[in-house]
């Protein structure tokens, strides 16, 4: 394929820069931090950002570990969005070092290619924290208005295979806590009220219900605190949960049988429940087709390969795609297993990982640019996102 001489800008700009963004990786890998406290990152990465020329506002939007990056001015106005947290025990298992540099890779790439074509046009590299555990970053961006003005969003994430349109789930998470009466676990064990085995029976119950839920539906937990003591009565239990389907409204449905296998545990144990769910219910992706198409072309033009993986996970991006078109494919990392374990932590910081990265980032900022070039292909990716429409995987 011959590029154009804005292509050409946009491929150059991120070659030239990826030494640097490989840097920027391993700094942000060997500095692993949770949801909304990556103060690290957001040094790192808006430090590098401010160093190469961009406009740029540190703690964005009401949040302590956001950014919001600029160049350019005036309409269309795309967003790149960078994540950075990291997993507990296991660090960076999602990669998200990964994607933080992609998304800075396609802002530098789009920024030069605007500068060479002479068109008018705004590049926005957004900083969202805490994707992982349901921390739900991108809510909170949106709440705030962060996409306000904005045309289109983007952002890449690695994985076991190369996929333009992934699927993903939408999720609510469930605290629930049991509350029972402490006492003599061998003295007098009759005057206790056990909290454990009201979680047991529920985590049992909940096991007995998987087997009658749909083959794409997910319920999966921790007990994140079991007692205090083995020789006391438990009096406090408490678990996390994830409810996941393909749509919230299957969620709704699913979380009201996950929640009765609690409550009847509660009430054959004579424990109180206590049942929270979260107020940052992730939505399902809407992946736009124009923007879908694009990538594509432009993926194999940079030499890629779609090889599908297998997704099932669940992000805050399905929400910012359920207000703005945007696009979210998954690319291909030489991992020898999946997201969240630790064969993946050592594979995101690979040096062919990072060449993957580099290669969908141009993929990614080829696509883009023509939002910026071309009038017609930026009402296609409004119109089809008015439509409801999505395509195929």
């Amino acid at each position: 394929m011959t590029f154009s001489d804005a292509q050409q800008a946009a491929l150059d700009a991120i070659d030239e820069a990826s030494g640097d963004l490989r840097t920027l990786s391993l700094d942000i890998h060997a500095h692993p931090e949770l949801g909304y406290e990556e103060t690290h990152a957001h040094a790192a990465l808006t430090d590098y950002l401010e160093g190469v020329g961009f406009e740029v506002e540190r703690s964005a939007h009401g949040l302590d570990t956001s950014f919001r990056a600029s160049s350019g001015n005036g309409g269309p106005v795309l967003a790149a969005l960078c994540e950075y947290d990291a997993l507990p025990e296991i660090g960076h298992a999602c990669g998200h070092n990964l994607i933080a540099i992609a998304s800075v890779a396609v802002g530098l790439g789009l920024r030069a290619a605007l500068r060479e074509a002479e068109v008018g046009g705004t590049v926005l590299v957004l900083g969202a924290p805490a994707e992982e555990r349901g921390g739900g970053g991108k809510i909170r961006l949106i709440e705030n208005g962060a996409f306000g003005g904005v045309d289109a969003a983007v952002m890449l994430h690695p994985g076991m295979g190369d996929e333009v349109r992934p699927s993903s789930l939408s999720h609510r998470g469930l605290t629930v806590e049991f509350r029972g009466q402490a006492s003599h676990a061998a003295g007098a064990p009759w005057r206790g009220v056990n909290a454990l085995d009201a979680m047991v029976l529920g985590f049992a119950a909940l096991g007995l219900l998987r087997q009658q839920i749909q083959p794409t539906h997910r319920v999966h937990g921790v007990i994140t605190h079991g007692g205090d003591s083995p020789n006391i009565i438990p009096e406090r239990t408490e678990a996390r949960l994830l409810v996941r389907a393909p749509t919230r409204e299957e969620v709704d449905t699913l979380r009201e049988r996950v929640l009765a296998c609690f409550t009847g545990a509660a009430q054959q144990t004579g424990c109180k429940l206590e049942a929270t769910w979260s107020d940052s219910p992730y939505e399902n992706l809407r992946q736009n087709p124009a923007l879908a198409d694009a990538y594509r072309e432009s993926f194999d033009a940079v030499g890629g390969t779609i090889r599908p993986g297998r997704g099932g996970g669940s992000t805050d991006m399905g929400n910012v795609t359920q207000v703005l078109p945007g696009l979210h494919p998954h690319y291909r990392i030489p991992a020898t297993s999946g997201n969240h374990t630790r064969g993946f932590t050592d594979a995101a910081a690979t040096e062919e990982a990072h060449d993957a990265t580099i290669r969908a980032a141009k993929a990614l900022a080829l696509a883009s640019l023509r939002a910026f070039e071309d009038p017609t292909f930026l009402d296609a990716i409004h119109t089809s996102f008015a439509t409801g429409e999505t395509g195929g995987l």
